[in-house]
């Protein structure tokens, strides 16, 4: 499984990417400058390890994203049910309704979920 997990900044400067791309280089090192106060060589060295992690890639100082947001934050919420719950998406689910009830709506939205993605393969 890949690692989804990125610390604050690494965050900060993956959503101003995202918001961004396809964005120049140097371009980004502006923004990084003004949205973060990071130097040039701060904001190159962090596109490089997010580049490393294969979420976004910088060809010809064009900076672009292998995966969208949702992409990443999908695996990032699967990442935190295998590690948190062993895996098990009822035990998730049981945690986060914490004894609340549900609205019908809710309700009729998670039955429809799991009437979707009901079946034998493996869907993530």
């Amino acid at each position: 499984m890949e690692d989804y997990r990125l610390g604050e900044q690494e965050t900060k400067f993956a959503d101003l990417i995202w918001d961004n791309a396809p964005v120049n280089s140097t371009e980004l090192v502006r923004l990084a400058a003004g949205a973060m106060k990071w130097k040039k060589s701060t904001t190159y060295t962090m596109l490089r390890r997010l580049c490393q992690r294969g979420i976004f890639k910088n060809d010809d100082a064009t900076v672009s994203a292998l995966m969208t947001r949702g992409e990443f934050y999908a695996g990032q919420s699967r990442r935190y049910v295998e590690d948190t719950f062993g895996g098990s998406l009822p035990r998730f689910i049981t945690s986060f309704i914490g004894g609340k009830s549900l609205s019908p709506e809710q309700a009729a939205e998670l039955k429809r979920l799991i009437e979707e993605h009901e079946g034998g393969g493996d869907n993530g």
